[in-house]
């Protein structure tokens, strides 16, 4: 089956609404023969608003639709009447997009919570009727103005996806298998690398009604940092998480777990700094496989971290490392409670 199509970066274009123009125009009525000047003026154009989405989880509609348009403000019309504003423009984007200027690079702004807004084209202001421009000496003009011109702008969204966990890990580690156990999450699984190609969300429940959201991030490879495998793409999403679970192979076929956990960390620090200040766990995964208990007890030894060993494929330790989210949801470890 075609799976759907995900876009965590795209560029548009965006056009506030014009502003209607004013209007010249006289009041005319039986026995006023020499009625003075009534034009109204024009209505406002709407602007554009980016707005996050809770039920939006990519910029695929953007990529598709990059032209957005706010509508027009009404012209102005006599007996004073002010034009009708423009419609604002309400452009739904996933939670956690942040938003740049195209030619300068400037950010501009990110929605992180369901229901933020972001201005990115102002709407044009209304030109004025004939009747602001009576003077002592002129008291029938046909002046009026135009309405001005809406903001336009070409933006770069970049979507940062918003997740209390991220789990990361090498391709085939077992990332996805883990997120489907402790979770309502169904991402793709199979028995080879690269498996998960887009960002998973999965959200955690608990007895109490406290939940997270962990994020399933596409393997890794050596140079993710330096934008390998599309590591930039991949690792931005893990940034704003609180927690980090760092998912590693106890198979004998892959390389030696404290190798790959130093491996992993190295990564992590030469993109962002601040993501080894980040408090994580290490889940050594597929515990069932033979020979695993011995690598297990070798890197528990080697490594100065907690280690949970699960299999994510049998189920064994999951209750342990769903106590471990449960923490976390709670508030503890520096979570945020959910």
């Amino acid at each position: 089956m075609k799976g759907r199509l995900f876009k965590d970066k795209v560029k548009i274009f965006v056009r506030a609404g014009r502003g209607g123009d004013g209007c010249a125009s006289f009041r005319r009525e039986r026995f006023v023969p020499r009625g003075g000047p009534d034009g109204g003026d024009g209505g406002t154009g709407g602007s554009v608003y980016l707005v996050a989405a809770e039920d939006v989880d990519s910029l695929v509609s953007l990529y598709f639709r990059p032209h957005q348009k706010a509508e027009n403000g009404g012209r102005g019309r006599g007996k004073n009447q002010r034009g009708a504003d423009g419609a604002d423009l309400l452009v739904r984007v996933p939670c956690g997009t942040v938003v740049a200027d195209a030619e300068t690079g400037r950010v501009l702004g990110e929605v992180v919570h369901s229901g933020e807004r972001l201005l990115v084209a102002r709407g044009g202001e209304g030109g004025r009727g004939n009747r602001y421009f009576v003077s002592p000496t002129e008291r029938a003009p046909r002046k009026f103005t135009p309405g001005e011109e809406g903001q336009e702008r070409t933006l770069w969204l970049e979507l940062k996806t918003v997740a209390d966990v991220g789990l990361v890990g090498y391709p085939n580690a077992g990332k996805s298998t883990l997120l489907r156990r402790v979770s309502r999450a169904r991402p793709r699984v199979a028995a080879y690398p690269f498996t998960t190609l887009n960002p998973v969300i999965g959200t955690v429940q608990f007895d109490d009604h406290s939940s997270l959201r962990v994020a399933d991030i596409p393997g890794l490879i050596e140079g993710a940092h330096r934008g390998a495998g599309l590591g930039h793409e991949f690792l931005r999403h893990i940034e704003r998480t609180d927690f980090l679970l760092l998912v590693i192979d106890l198979a004998s076929s892959c390389p030696d777990p404290l190798d790959a956990f130093r491996a992993l960390r190295g990564e992590l620090g030469r993109y962002r700094e601040r993501l080894l200040e980040v408090p994580f766990a290490v889940v050594a995964n597929k515990l069932d496989l033979r020979g695993a208990r011995e690598r297990l007890s070798e890197f528990v030894e080697r490594v100065d971290a907690e280690v949970i060993p699960v299999s994510a494929l049998t189920g064994r330790g999951i209750p342990r490392l769903r106590s471990l989210l449960h923490e976390l949801a709670r508030g503890g470890r520096g979570g945020r409670p959910g």
